[in-house]
């Protein structure tokens, strides 16, 4: 069916006029302080009779008014923002930084009744049927985000390969200097280095961070002034890593 189709039965079963649309959205923009939530009437007429697309914040305002996903609005329009992740994916890119997370997740639903966990067998041919999840569900704490190793970024190789994605506990900023029996235990930290990103272990001394790449790395450490050229982030709990590119 055609987006502005689509919009205008909407607003018609919700009983608005253009007037109280174009009413209602300049409360939106009130809120938010920005005039390009405003949906005119002419712009709205436009939009639903004449194939005319909304920019991103009258797709919002549209939502808001009507009650609507703003994400299931975009795929009307062909922008299929759930699939931005796997997309993305395919797109690595050279530098470190943070990164989105997923909004669905694919989950085995049921396994087929031979499984034995104590097998290692592929997994494609232990589950019987598959479904979606609203990454919603899977998000990690407020406090965590998720990061992506560039792959330029060598500093943790090969404990965090390049292209790995890994989450981020933004509440554990204070450097651990030891504690830990092997390389594993040991803490991982993402750096703020002001202009990039970086993960690495770090060693705090005084007012200077020391970031220490892998013993098997090619990098070599390097000496940072803190928090003028370098901050914790916080502190790598998890990672997602492909071991070969094709």
């Amino acid at each position: 069916m055609i987006p502005g189709l689509r919009l205008r039965q909407t607003r018609e079963r919700l009983g608005l006029t253009y007037r109280d649309v174009e009413k209602a959205s300049y409360q939106v923009a009130g809120n938010r302080g920005r005039s390009d939530f405003i949906v005119h009437i002419s712009r709205l007429s436009e939009i639903e009779n004449h194939g005319a697309i909304p920019g991103a914040h009258k797709i919002y305002s549209l939502a808001a008014i009507y009650h609507l996903d703003p994400i299931n609005v975009f795929e009307w329009y062909d922008i299929p923002v759930a699939n931005h992740f796997h997309e993305g994916a395919e797109l690595p890119g050279r530098n470190t930084h943070m990164a989105a997370p997923p909004r669905t997740l694919r989950l085995p639903l049921r396994f087929d009744p031979a499984f034995d966990p104590r097998r290692c067998e592929l997994l494609s041919r232990m589950v019987e049927s598959w479904s979606e999840l609203e990454g919603a569900f899977l998000r990690p704490e407020p406090h965590c985000q998720y990061g992506y190793i560039g792959l330029d970024d060598h500093m943790m190789e090969p404990l965090l390969r390049p292209g790995s994605l890994v989450l981020v506990d933004c509440s554990r900023r204070e450097v651990s200097n030891g504690g830990w029996a092997n390389e594993y235990e040991r803490p991982i930290y993402f750096v703020d280095l002001r202009d990039s990103y970086v993960c690495a272990w770090c060693v705090e001394d005084s007012k200077q961070l020391i970031l220490q790449p892998h013993s098997l790395s090619p990098c070599r450490p390097r000496i940072m002034r803190c928090p003028d050229e370098a901050e914790i982030v916080g502190r790598v709990t998890g990672v997602v890593t492909r071991l070969a590119t094709r």
